[in-house]
């Protein structure tokens, strides 16, 4: 009988959490409509995505393909935003960037949050004396340019991909340990915290139900505020011939490739800047909106 009242109360239980969920997501859905910058945001965000995700689908030309029209074409019907030197569709070849461009986003953010949560935990509710080691450290990381940091990286790895990912990871990490090592420390001491450790509560119970769930949504607020910076470190190292190699189409690239025939064509250059504008502009207004959301001190309007 009282395995079948803990089975109730358990499902009662998920119950409650599930509409708990949806009710949030329904009220974080009516405040963001009220900001319309958010929405624009919100737009531009879906578009980039969206077009990163299925850009095999809706890419005109093949991408590496050479002398699909004349070189350096203005734009046309035939080809939107015209060619480049070698002839290759310009439109194709910005559609197929943006996904190397999410792709470093999603995963050196993703290393970066993971290992950031777990370091800044650690330094946050460990002993001082650990802290003051995490500190230094991520001191030291944040010490490097990371464009100098990432050019000494690629220099010893070699350009690719996957160095790019590897430096935008490494030097993001101490961003974030420190984020949440402070609110980690803000809240060990909190009643509710000193009240669970009197009951017995072990630490990876306290870091996993009481402090995670605290730290974790003004993070990934934060990691989308970022999306911006990491894709134009990316575009950056490989305008610099340092990133992704030829003939990977990239933003950094295609910047490249136009800027060394700028005299001849400024539209190469042109359609590899617009996507950098439309993506910074669109998770930085979603990034704000979703701040003043969730920040009680910032929310408008409740």
């Amino acid at each position: 009988m009282r395995t079948s009242d803990t089975t109730a109360a358990e499902e009662s239980r998920a119950e409650a959490d599930t509409v708990r969920g949806a009710g949030a997501l329904l009220q974080t859905w009516r405040l963001l409509r009220r900001d319309q910058l958010g929405m624009l945001g919100l737009v531009l965000v879906v578009i980039m995505v969206g077009s990163a995700i299925f850009a095999d689908l809706i890419v005109p030309y093949d991408p590496t393909q050479i002398m699909v029209g004349p070189r350096m074409a203005p734009p046309s019907w035939d080809h939107l935003l015209g060619t480049d030197h070698l002839g290759r569709d310009t439109l194709s070849r910005v559609i197929a960037g943006g996904q190397v461009a999410f792709l470093v986003a999603l995963a050196s953010l993703g290393a970066a949050l993971s290992f950031g949560l777990l370091l800044g935990l650690t330094a946050g509710f460990g002993p001082q004396w650990l802290d003051n080691g995490f500190l230094l450290l991520f001191d030291g990381v944040r010490a490097f340019p990371v464009i100098i940091f990432g050019l000494a990286t690629v220099t010893l790895l070699g350009p690719s991909l996957w160095t790019v990912i590897f430096v935008v990871a490494v030097t993001s990490i101490p961003i974030y340990a420190r984020i949440v090592r402070t609110q980690t420390q803000a809240m060990k001491n909190n009643e509710f915290i000193v009240a669970e450790r009197a009951m017995g509560a072990g630490t990876p119970r306290i870091l996993g139900v009481h402090v995670l769930p605290n730290v974790i949504g003004p993070l990934l607020i934060l990691a989308s505020m970022d999306v911006p910076l990491v894709i134009t470190t990316e575009a950056g190292l490989s305008f610099l011939g340092m990133g992704v190699r030829p003939p990977t189409p990239s933003w950094g690239t295609i910047l490249n490739d136009g800027y060394s025939y700028i005299r001849n064509s400024p539209w190469p250059v042109i359609a590899g800047g617009i996507p950098i504008v439309i993506t910074t502009l669109g998770f930085t207004f979603l990034g704000e909106a979703l701040r003043d959301i969730f920040d009680p001190k910032l929310r408008k309007d409740l």
